[in-house]
């Protein structure tokens, strides 16, 4: 049960998570315009290199190894100790760099660039990773609701016009920097002070570095996109893209919300030897994000050409197919999401997940060469489908002797037809009616009853699963 628990608790942050840019998006993409909203997607996409250099593998690492030695007060808080010191000075270092480079090389948007480096501050003092490997989502959830409420409403009050760029960049800086500081005082009673001298901070920099690998490989393709596209194309073309990004991952965040919950536990399980207890965590997990991953995708693709200029407003026509092109995402991140986060790295297969995304982010590159000066937008929308594919696939082979697949896809036609039928109806009846709210609701609820009515009638297990779960 803690787990499921852990799993609302993330969900329902992720949700909120979705819920706030639902306001926001609509609002900043008025206000500030497409040409700004792409300078914002611009400058972030290049700090985020630098944050995620400073932050090595650690998130990851730090999780994973709170989780293995969760039972015992002094090695966990050691381990805390050494970790944390070792992110500070990579940090630090990364910050440095970050700066230099914007006064050596930056000769447009450097008030954008310098208020972006709150984002590599905020990373030096992120201890999120202990409290997940400890399982105890509550404490990280909460806190990160009131600051995302309180940035809520800072952008309402502060962001008005489109010289208020500037404002918004930096308040979503400091939110991520606030809401980092907030959990430090739960660290009492948590752990207990080491000396200085029993951290050992460079013992974790290898095996970090190794899970830092796939890590910057992994973003390279999703940060990849936007910097090409804002050299290849327009900063209206980037805005489109990133916008209508933003939405697709919106979703999808509801259902890697497994990944962050199922980490630190398959870790533990690991830990013990329990390796049947980690296939069956697979198996239940993949078929899982299976049935709310699918539906997902072909919801959104059923009204997505409609949505995404109605919801953007003026100047984001292009958002719509974008969308369309690339919800298939959903599905494929959900899947590599389970053999890969909750799978490949809880069980320290480092290398075979490196392998996985470093193929991805290759082909990235490739297929954004190919497709973006075609067809600009679009074209990055489909590299990153192709992109996720291969991630997806090569996972899937390279765990093939030791979990099986005709397992973990027995249940998935039923939810591809349930899910089939659900678009059909909903794309012909969003074509039939206008976009408002209403027409909305009614469209979402409609897959929904379309979407369960499918799953009755194919006999699913995931709905006795769920109903014994609601018994429980």
């Amino acid at each position: 049960m803690k787990v499921i628990k852990n799993y609302l608790y993330n969900a329902g942050y992720q949700i909120l998570n979705m819920i706030i840019p639902l306001i926001t998006v609509p609002y900043i993409s008025r206000v500030l315009g497409a040409h700004d909203v792409g300078i914002n997607e611009y400058t972030n996409s290049w700090v985020t290199f630098f944050f995620l250099m400073g932050q090595m593998g650690i998130t990851l690492y730090g999780n994973r190894e709170v989780a293995y030695h969760r039972d015992d007060l002094y090695e966990r808080s050691r381990t805390f100790w050494g970790v944390e010191a070792l992110q500070l000075l990579t940090v630090s270092l990364s910050l440095i760099a970050y700066l230099a480079a914007v006064f050596l090389f930056s000769t447009t948007f450097k008030e954008f660039f310098l208020l972006q480096a709150i984002w590599i501050v905020a990373t030096g003092v992120d201890i999120s990773w202990y409290f997940m490997g400890l399982e105890e989502f509550r404490i990280t959830v909460v806190r990160n609701t009131l600051v995302k409420i309180a940035s809520l409403i800072l952008i309402f009050t502060v962001v008005k016009t489109s010289n208020d760029l500037g404002k918004y960049i930096l308040i979503l800086g400091a939110s991520q920097l606030v809401g980092n500081l907030t959990l430090w005082p739960y660290l009492r009673g948590n752990i207990i002070w080491v000396s200085i001298k029993e951290w050992h901070p460079f013992k974790h920099f290898y095996p970090s570095l190794l899970l830092f690998i796939p890590t910057i490989t992994t973003q390279v393709y999703l940060v990849l996109n936007r910097l090409m596209l804002g050299r290849m194309s327009t900063q209206a073309d980037l805005g489109n893209f990133g916008q209508a990004d933003k939405i697709v991952k919106f979703v999808l965040a509801v259902v890697t919300a497994t990944g962050t919950v199922m980490l630190p536990h398959v870790a533990n399980k690991f830990a013990k030897g329990d390796i049947k207890g980690v296939r069956n965590s697979l198996y239940s997990s993949f078929n899982f994000v299976s049935a709310i991953s699918i539906p997902m995708m072909f919801g959104l693709m059923a009204i997505a050409k409609k949505f995404g200029p109605w919801f953007l407003g003026s100047g984001f026509d292009l958002s719509g197919s974008v969308m369309f092109i690339e919800a298939p995402i959903i599905v494929f991140i959900a899947w590599s999401n389970v053999t890969g986060t909750q799978y490949l790295m809880p069980i320290n297969r480092v290398r075979d997940y490196t392998t996985s995304v470093t193929i991805g982010a290759v082909s990235n590159v490739v297929f954004n060469f190919l497709l973006i000066g075609k067809w600009g937008a679009n074209g990055a929308a489909l590299a990153t489908v192709g992109s996720e594919l291969l991630v997806t696939i090569t996972q899937l082979i390279m765990i093939r002797k030791t979990i099986s697949r005709r397992k973990i896809f027995k249940e998935q036609w039923k939810y591809i037809i349930s899910g089939m039928v659900m678009f059909l109806v909903v794309n012909r009846i969003c074509q039939s009616i206008n976009m408002t709210i209403g027409n909305l609701i009614l469209e979402v609820v409609t897959g929904i009853v379309i979407y369960f009515v499918g799953l009755l009638l194919t006999k699913s297990t995931i709905i006795k699963q769920g109903l014994e779960i609601i018994r429980k």
